[in-house]
């Protein structure tokens, strides 16, 4: 298992900092101070080989490192992860991950290199294969209120300290039935977002198993589905449009997709059964 506080977190460099910037508001130029959001790479190593580079907020980054080891399928489950350890460089962050001997050899089979930005999940993927990987189907145990959607997605602004103080952040959330967010992670990137929250719900088991949904404040892209659909959710509704190629995915593994979500309105693109009301 992971432990409670595996990371130095005083050796990190905070999620956002302070900038004096020149601005232009209400007919004049005024000095200001403004926070900025932070982008580091950061590297995943799993049993001391390097895996991934992400740029990434450092921030919640055990659960960023136990949750793209989930979505991406390199473990299979939360305890095949014994522990991580960050180190600081100039040049970014190293998290040294450390799994299971044969998640390890499944690992090395499939290795590839990633050179991951903010905006994408599958840059540096090396073949075509790898891009579209299989996900086992999910299983149908989820349903969800189009209200519930409209409250959580109400409530989540609430909840974003970062994005209010730097306006350059994506959130993940997991939300009840009832439309609570129940936990939520924030980082630059949208997919660094969901697997900081993939990471964190499997910290947390109790919060695992409960019937929910995720939520995110992005579109809803292909990298977005896979990882969703690896770690098993079943429902992810996103505030912006989802891509075609995203939606095809969802149909593939059962996933209802749910994007525009804005006020009372959504759009189903897939798995309509499992939002009341809807057929």
């Amino acid at each position: 298992m992971m432990p409670a506080d595996p990371l130095d977190l005083d050796a990190l460099p905070a999620p956002d900092a302070p900038r004096e910037v020149r601005r232009f508001r209400q007919g004049a130029w005024q000095s200001a101070l403004d926070d900025l959001a932070e982008e580091v790479p950061v590297a995943l190593e799993f049993n001391g080989i390097s895996h991934a580079v992400m740029l990434a907020t450092p921030a919640d980054l055990e659960d960023f490192a136990l949750g793209f080891a989930l979505s991406e399928g390199i473990i299979a489950e939360p305890g095949e992860c014994y522990g991580a350890e960050a180190s600081v460089s100039p040049q970014g962050i190293t998290v040294h991950v450390d799994i299971a001997a044969s998640a390890f050899a499944q690992l090395k089979v499939r290795r590839r290199n990633l050179a991951g930005r903010t905006g994408c999940g599958l840059c540096g993927t090396e073949n075509l294969a790898e891009v579209l990987r299989e996900v086992a189907p999910l299983g149908h145990t989820q349903h969800v209120s189009r209200e519930a959607i409209a409250a959580a997605q109400a409530a989540l602004v609430g909840n974003q300290a970062l994005q209010r103080r730097t306006g350059a952040m994506h959130a993940a959330a997991w939300c009840s039935t009832a439309g609570e967010v129940v936990l939520f992670r924030e980082d630059v990137g949208r997919h660094n977002a969901l697997d900081k929250l993939i990471g964190a719900l499997a910290r947390t088991p109790d919060r695992r198993d409960k019937k929910g949904f995720v939520l995110m404040t992005s579109r809803a892209s292909v990298e977005i589905v896979q990882k969703a659909a690896q770690a098993g959710i079943e429902i992810v509704a996103a505030v912006s449009a989802a891509t075609h190629l995203a939606v095809k995915v969802a149909e593939q593994t059962g996933m209802t997709l749910v994007g525009f979500v804005r006020g009372d309105e959504c759009v189903i693109y897939t798995g309509f059964d499992r939002i009341e009301g809807s057929v």
